[in-house]
């Protein structure tokens, strides 16, 4: 379904609530992701906020590459309440990174 895992989505909101922190760790790791995948990051972020519902996922992975004007990773820096739209997008897709926030809190 999505070509970024749930585990890598977990570690994103994890980061992100800690931005005060760990921005350049984050902006770090939005690196290390291909394209695809920040594509799909930007779409479950809109999704999880409502800008799309979750059946218009291939409209919301279209919208992020024809509407991108800033490199993703500060698009999605600069983005409030990531950590809660990401969440709530995998919610939405039926999709939950809760075990994994888990694991990476506990490791």
């Amino acid at each position: 379904m999505l070509e970024i895992s749930t585990n890598k989505i977990a570690q994103i909101i994890l980061m992100s609530r800690e931005l005060g922190r760990a921005e350049a760790e984050l902006m770090g790791f939005f690196e290390t992701l291909s394209e695809e995948e920040l594509r799909d990051l930007v779409a479950v972020m809109w999704i999880g906020r409502g800008s799309f519902d979750a059946d218009e996922l291939a409209e919301a992975r279209a919208t992020a590459i024809a509407e991108a004007t800033v490199p993703t990773p500060d698009y999605l820096i600069g983005s409030p309440h990531l950590s809660d739209h990401l969440e709530n997008g995998l919610e939405a897709l039926g999709l939950s990174a809760s075990g994994e926030e888990d694991a990476l809190m506990r490791s």
